[in-house]
């Protein structure tokens, strides 16, 4: 059984950081392969991984617009092949990403099939990663549905703070199948963070706090893959939080 982990939070809070850091986590610890997805269709996550990505779902699912399913095999089928072949191949770990889509229309029917996809293959994994989407439209989607952790990040910021609640209120009335769902303090530059006192009121189950890391802002301006980071106070920090969290679920 398989160890599924989603990264969700506002846009620029860091998920994709974060999901980065703890695929490097769980390589160091051995725990391969891993099946990275990055659900955002601004996809970044192939750079924090040293990974070059040449196609995506948004492909697969113009593809399928197109009219480009042949007779011989059904959509599902199709859906499933192209699938298999995006997926791009690197040590340890495996990326699917979601991409932009160029035409009009929505992802429903892909994300059905992507959620089916997932189900199927994520067995041959011992760790899945989603990096998810900013914002809320894949719980309602249950694109992060069926997970044992989701962490929720939110940076020292009252607007990124609110959307994470708004994250954490939409899974329970959805009633998702999540066994955990934690919060990460982002970029916090000082020893207190003022929104550390609503946590409490929110609900929220805080994991622990990131502090703001020079090495990483370095390394995403060059293009450097994050999981080359060796020297980094962030990623010290995450490793004790992962560690907290997966002795919870044993």
């Amino acid at each position: 059984m398989s160890l599924r982990i989603a990264f969700s939070g506002k846009g620029g809070s860091g998920k994709t950081t974060l999901s980065a850091l703890a695929i490097k986590f769980f390589i160091e610890k051995k725990l391969t392969p891993i099946l990275a997805v990055d659900a955002d269709p601004n996809s970044n996550l192939n750079v924090a991984l040293g990974l070059e990505l040449k196609e995506t779902i948004a492909d697969v699912r113009e593809d399928v617009l197109e009219g480009k399913v042949s007779r011989s095999e059904t959509k599902n089928e199709f859906v499933f092949r192209r699938l298999n072949e995006i997926l791009v191949e690197g040590e340890g770990i495996d990326l699917l990403a979601m991409g932009r889509p160029e035409g009009p229309g929505c992802y429903c029917a892909v994300n059905h099939l992507l959620r089916d996809y997932l189900s199927k293959i994520s067995s041959q994994y011992k760790v899945v990663i989603m990096d998810t989407e900013a914002g809320m439209e894949h719980l309602s989607r249950r694109t992060t549905d069926d997970l044992d952790i989701l962490f929720i990040v939110a940076t020292d910021d009252p607007v990124s703070f609110m959307s994470a609640c708004r994250t954490q209120e939409i899974a329970k009335k959805l009633k998702l199948k999540i066994k955990n769902i934690y919060l990460i303090l982002n970029r916090i530059n000082s020893k207190y963070s003022s929104i550390e006192k609503e946590v409490d009121k929110k609900g929220f189950k805080l994991l622990g706090v990131i502090p703001e890391d020079s090495q990483i802002n370095s390394f995403w301006k060059s293009g450097k893959p994050l999981i080359e980071l060796t020297d980094s106070v962030a990623y010290q920090n995450l490793s004790k939080l992962l560690e907290g969290a997966i002795n919870i679920l044993r």
